[in-house]
């Protein structure tokens, strides 16, 4: 009985033994902050040291997380030295009640699961800020950089920004400007912890330079960042006027062609001579291709409104639904537009262009 008891014993011993040395993959936090705010994007690195080298990937799940979107979920483990192993995922608070995610982890070798391991959730304090700031963007970032900056004139009485920012660990899709109607994103890129984004807003001609601020997720506290309005002498795609129909010369050229036709009509009645029926003929042909309103027609929801009538040109903003418009213009394949309902003026390919 004593000799059996101690063989069972030996043998839970030698199993037990067993089981831990066949653990061959173990997970823990490297990086993961202590306090996040409403739509920051924030990082959390795992790490994972790795006892084997019987293994050909690894892979990572997420479950039971909520208010949270994970914005890379299928990034690539790196190695770091000969048995350790890590991995940086980046997230985005949606509200205050969120969870973070549960995160297991397996070792693979081919379809054989080695190892799994799994880390459970970690509370973080929540914080919403920028409320009732009227310069708050809605952007956190480690760091904001603008780049560059350009105005132009937009019509008679506003003026068209574009702006090129950099963030660092930022939100600046989210980047939105307040107090200003007529504004959007041209293009936004993203590697890595780098965000990279081109915005337009239009704002009244005599304003001389626009600021707003961004929370600094590293020095906890609102920075300001000014744009200079500085108007360029050009305006936007040509040297005259945004609108054909504003031009001083345009209305004195139509002025000029109705003049001509009625002074050549009036010398037709009075000489009577077929050489002025022709010159008349062809003065009220003219009068009237200048005199004509501009056709309409619809710009085609989804379309993208150009600054100038190129293929490299910036995209001024998407159309959110069908348009109703002026044609002022047609060159290069684009079409100059005039809008009937908010008055904005741009480049349109011709293909967005549809009838009413």
């Amino acid at each position: 009985m004593k000799k059996t008891f101690i063989t069972i014993l030996l043998f839970n011993i030698f199993l037990s033994l067993n089981l831990f040395a066949a653990k061959n993959l173990y997970l823990s936090y490297k990086k993961i902050p202590t306090n996040v705010y409403k739509n920051q994007k924030f990082e959390l690195t795992v790490k994972a040291l790795i006892t084997t080298t019987n293994f050909d990937n690894l892979t990572t799940s997420f479950s039971n997380y909520s208010n949270i979107a994970i914005l890379n979920p299928n990034s690539q483990w790196k190695k770091i030295s000969y048995d350790v192993y890590e991995n940086t995922f980046y997230f985005k608070v949606k509200s205050n009640n969120f969870r973070l995610p549960d995160i297991e982890v397996k070792l693979l070798n081919g379809n054989s699961i080695i190892d799994t391991s799994q880390l459970s959730t970690i509370p973080i304090r929540y914080s919403d800020i920028g409320k009732g700031d009227e310069r708050y963007s809605n952007v956190i970032a480690d760091k904001i950089l603008l780049k560059a900056y350009k105005t132009k004139q937009y019509n008679n009485n506003e003026a068209l920004t574009i702006i090129d920012i950099d963030g660092i660990n930022s939100n600046l899709e989210d980047f939105k400007l307040k107090n200003i109607e007529e504004q959007g994103v041209s293009a936004i890129k993203e590697s890595d912890a780098t965000q990279n984004l081109v915005y337009y807003f239009v704002t009244p001609i005599y304003q001389k330079n626009l600021i707003f601020t961004y929370y600094n997720s590293a020095t906890k506290s609102f920075k300001d960042v000014k744009v200079p309005l500085i108007l360029q002498n050009e305006l936007v795609s040509t040297q005259t006027d945004l609108n054909p129909n504003d031009s001083t010369f345009e209305k004195y050229k139509k002025i000029a062609t109705l003049v001509l036709f009625g002074i050549l009509f009036l010398l037709t009645v009075w000489k009577r001579k077929k050489i002025l029926i022709f010159l008349t003929i062809i003065s009220f042909v003219i009068a009237l291709f200048y005199n004509l309103p501009n056709a309409k027609g619809v710009v085609k929801k989804d379309s993208f409104v150009y600054i100038l009538p190129t293929k490299n040109s910036t995209i001024f903003f998407k159309i959110e639904n069908d348009q109703k418009v002026e044609i002022l213009e047609k060159k290069n394949g684009f079409i100059k537009i005039l809008g009937l309902e908010n008055g904005f003026i741009g480049w349109i390919k011709e293909e967005s262009f549809g009838t009413n």
